[in-house]
């Protein structure tokens, strides 16, 4: 396994607890109450850890867990079948681990069955010793970034298959990444030398593309959705009784692109109505008011005299915020009933936006360092519109599923910010996959659902991305199948050959029509993929990311991590199985051409 230069996040100490995709699991008799059901559940997962981190320990051979490393659980899955799998961050005396991430995976009697790890090498460094001082390291992150430097920490570089001590810097207004974001810089602590340099956040349109659509003079006016799905209600009540605030009522929000839609809004007071949704853990949009904050709470909550909010064009702000809102709530709605994922970070908390981010941004983002969604209004030249479409919305919340599971990264990123290698790529397709099953799963009649990513934001080849043949893609050079020279290719441009699998699966080879949309998917070696549905594809590339991917993942322990992921959910011996196997030699990945760190 080849080893990412990646961002990383502070590590999340608290455990957090997840069924399957297809069921969840009781850790005691619901008859005892709430109260005992939690208790039980806390006690079974702190003992399916310290099984998992015993287990770590006790087979280092396999898991490169030493003396001297520290292992701090992340996410515990508890799978109706039996299996357990416990995400780990690691640290080595004392320093975080940069590509040190692993998963014990354990049987239903809290037995080693496995380890899926990011580093297959010793992650301690040759030397503790830094011979940079955290002043000089914060210097250097700064002039690489163009911005304000945050504090030096000494961490262990383990990517790249080397391990070397280094100092993290966060850099603030950075010149190097859109609109002066932030971004974490890795400075080796004994040579100086700038590790990487990577943006934090996930932007929707790289600067590559950005510069292609620049060069082509292509004015996007992204088409606006027109009529209503949803009538929605006001709260008002007639009764007279006493009120009492907060309130959960049905609201209507007017949208930009998908008509009138249906939101569940809070009322603070008899004509005061929050943009901000009780049922969804107090899911919120807010209106960032042009400003370039990171801090969700600068941003200016959205209230209204009535529950109905938007116009449905851009001379209400709101009507933005209602596109924001709809297409976060329904990306949450469909992790939650597919897959019973209880919110992003699956730790039943809020998602966020901001619209109105910035001044002439023609993007959206998944920032990390906010923990929300951010979404500009475009450049007034190129782009018309702000970038709230339904599929941008699944499509960047998915980052942020990713962030939280397998912390999939790029390999490099070069000096204006455009993002290399396999692992970045997988990230961008999957994020392009649940994207696209959000639009699935909403199933809007204002925006029907495909598997074409973009396809409302006016292009001139009517999409931005596709699934069934990526290739269609000439914007962003997207790649159809693998070969060895994929591995340092531009993220959004790599994705194509995990997407390409993934329709397969899901649809199979050749024609096929859905919802008035024509594909016709290909394989590399002309042979027939029969797909085994999307129910069921999806299921198993959420199984695969949850449980046995990790930052470094490339599409030859992608093809591993699906065919697990198949066993689990449907045997061995399955179609599903099987159609796996064909999905990804029909992109040219298969255990023969293997590299040969993968095998």
């Amino acid at each position: 396994m080849r080893r990412p230069h990646i961002r990383s996040v502070a590590i999340a100490v608290a455990v957090t607890t997840a069924a399957t995709g297809l069921a969840g699991t009781a850790f005691a008799d619901p008859a005892a109450g709430a109260g005992s059901v939690k208790a039980a559940a806390e006690s079974s997962t702190a003992s399916v850890v310290a099984a998992a981190r015993a287990a770590a320990f006790a087979h280092s051979s396999a898991t490169g867990v030493l003396t001297g490393d520290e292992l701090q659980a992340t996410d515990v899955l508890i799978d109706p079948e039996g299996a357990r799998h416990v995400r780990f961050a690691r640290a080595h005396q004392g320093m975080q681990v940069l590509g040190g991430d692993l998963v014990v995976h354990l049987t239903r009697q809290l037995k080693y069955a496995g380890v899926t790890r990011a580093a297959d090498h010793t992650v301690k460094p040759a030397t503790t010793d830094a011979k940079l001082t955290t002043a000089q390291a914060e210097q250097k992150a700064a002039s690489a970034a163009k911005g304000d430097a945050g504090p030096a920490v000494l961490v262990v570089d383990a990517r790249d298959g080397a391990s070397a001590l280094a100092y993290q810097v966060r850099v603030s207004d950075s010149g190097t990444t859109e609109s002066g974001g932030s971004s974490t810089v890795v400075i080796d602590a004994v040579t100086g030398k700038v590790r990487s340099n990577t943006p934090d956040s996930d932007e929707f349109l790289s600067p590559e593309l950005l510069e292609t659509l620049r060069e082509r003079g292509e004015k996007l006016d992204p088409q606006t959705g027109i009529g209503s799905q949803a009538a929605g209600l006001t709260a008002a009540s007639s009764g007279a009784a006493a009120v009492h605030y907060p309130q959960t009522v049905t609201g209507t929000g007017k949208s930009l692109f998908v008509g009138k839609v249906s939101l569940t809004v809070t009322r603070t007071a008899a004509r005061k109505y929050q943009l901000k949704d009780p049922k969804r853990y107090n899911t919120e949009t807010r209106d960032a008011k042009g400003s370039f904050t990171e801090n969700f709470a600068r941003g200016k909550a959205i209230v209204n005299s009535t529950s109905t909010f938007g116009n449905g064009a851009v001379s209400s702000r709101n009507s933005a915020a209602v596109d924001a809102q709809y297409g976060i709530t329904k990306t949450l709605d469909f992790y939650k009933k597919t897959f019973a994922r209880k919110g992003i970070a699956n730790n039943s908390k809020a998602a966020k936006a901001m619209v109105h981010w910035g001044t002439e941004v023609a993007n959206a983002f998944w920032d990390p360092t906010c923990g929300c969604m951010l979404y500009g209004d475009g450049d007034g030249v190129m782009f018309k519109k702000p970038l709230v479409v339904l599929d941008v919305s699944g499509h960047e919340l998915t980052h942020g599923v990713v962030d939280a599971t397998a912390k999939l990264e790029p390999t490099r990123v070069d000096s204006d910010g455009n993002q290399y290698g396999e692992p970045g790529s997988l990230n961008e397709s999957l994020a392009d996959i649940f994207g696209s099953n959000v639009e699935f799963f909403t199933n809007n009649a204002k925006d029907k659902p495909d598997y074409l990513i973009g396809e409302k934001l006016g292009l001139d080849q009517k999409f931005l991305r596709r699934l069934d043949k990526p290739s269609l893609d000439v914007l962003e050079g997207a790649i159809d199948y693998w070969s060895p020279e994929v591995y340092d290719t531009e993220v959004h441009a790599g994705s194509g050959v995990s997407s390409h699998a993934y329709y397969l699966l899901a649809e199979g080879s050749g024609r096929k029509t859905i919802n008035g949309v024509a594909y016709d998917s290909p394989t590399y070696d002309g042979s027939t993929v029969k797909g085994i549905g999307r129910t069921k594809a999806t299921a198993i590339f959420y199984r695969a990311l949850t449980r046995y991917m990790v930052s470094t993942t490339d599409f030859h322990d992608a093809r591993s991590a699906t065919l697990k992921a198949a066993k689990d959910l449907y045997g061995l011996n399955s179609t599903e199985y099987k159609t796996v196997d064909k999905a990804w030699a029909g992109v040219n990945v298969t255990l023969a051409n293997t590299p040969a760190g993968n095998r």
